[in-house]
């Protein structure tokens, strides 16, 4: 299914009624709020990166008379500490964390989980966790943390589209290191030279913020060179990417979609998404026959994208009629 027409907008006026912080481990606290209807449906959205923080835009994804809308700054991300931390911070972890957020709230289940980009890989592998805690799914922009998504993004496929920015990105690394980018990116991101964390930091964020939307948009660029932005962004997207999500088997998110073959799930991505392509939307879709695929015919990767929203709203709109 293609959609682009009959445009939905967010909902608007959403204020988080309340916030706190909750120590996930002996290292790491993280900040969660809710919004909505604290009678509503619960829905937890997970945020992309890894390190990207939650987002008040996020929270016009839902109904807000219907929904209890959930979302947590993971591990190393936004206003959780210690910032930008790499120890004690895996996917499951951070799966682990989602699970700490339902018992501390008392929620019995998950009405909605919903996530973008890393936000889907993360909701894939909960929901594949505890498939007994979840009711409905929304993936948007799917990545599936396999090798060959992170070389086209990373190495080369989106630098065919995005050869000056990917050149900026590259030639900071002497040329016989360029023939594996992110690993020697990684190694920039743990060293100790701060000075240089930051300026490769920043190097990946703008290429991630040039690439996220159909148009190149002056303020994504803005942020991908915000220093706190891009430090936990790309120290931890580096930290995941290397070590393959910290998955048990190859293609792990793919092999066990018969755990959650039986949960309504909505997947919707862009035609055109340049750092998850729609290829592995469709493989997912191919393994969940059940699904729904919509895919947005002028739209990149970013949630902030008009047609990516008006989905996004559609498909929470429509799970909204159904009970847990």
């Amino acid at each position: 299914m293609e959609s682009n027409q009959e445009r939905r907008r967010l909902y608007k006026g959403l204020d988080q009624y309340e916030t706190g912080f909750l120590q996930v481990s002996e290292i790491h606290t993280i900040y969660w709020e809710v919004s909505g209807n604290p009678n509503g449906k619960p829905a937890l959205i997970l945020h992309g990166g890894p390190g990207s923080g939650s987002d008040p835009l996020y929270r016009g994804f839902f109904d807000p008379a219907i929904y209890k809308i959930v979302q947590f700054d993971q591990r190393g991300s936004g206003k959780s500490t210690p910032f930008a931390s790499l120890e004690e911070n895996t996917t499951w972890d951070l799966v682990k964390d989602c699970e700490k957020i339902r018992e501390t709230l008392k929620i019995e289940k998950w009405h909605t989980v919903i996530g973008g980009s890393w936000g889907s890989t993360l909701t894939l592998a909960y929901s594949q966790t505890y498939p007994e805690r979840v009711s409905h799914i929304i993936v948007i922009g799917v990545f599936l943390l396999r090798k060959e998504e992170v070389d086209f993004f990373y190495q080369e496929g989106s630098s065919w589209l995005f050869p000056d920015f990917h050149e900026q990105m590259k030639q900071l690394l002497p040329e016989p290191q360029q023939g594996n980018i992110l690993h020697n990116y990684y190694l920039k991101l743990t060293g100790n030279d701060e000075e240089e964390k930051l300026k490769f930091a920043k190097a990946m964020a703008v290429w991630e913020m040039a690439t996220c939307k159909l148009f190149i948009d002056e303020e994504k660029l803005k942020k991908g060179k915000d220093d706190k932005f891009a430090l936990a962004h790309s120290r931890l997207e580096a930290h995941y990417f290397v070590n393959g999500g910290f998955f048990n088997k190859k293609d792990q998110l793919l092999e066990d979609t018969n755990k959650i073959a039986h949960i309504p799930t909505i997947i919707i991505q862009g035609r055109y998404d340049m750092v998850c392509p729609a290829k592995s939307a469709y493989d997912l879709h191919k393994r969940l026959p059940k699904s729904e695929l919509v895919i947005i015919s002028d739209a990149g990767h970013s949630g902030s994208e008009l047609g990516i929203q008006d989905a996004i709203v559609k498909a929470t709109d429509k799970f909204s009629k159904n009970d847990i």
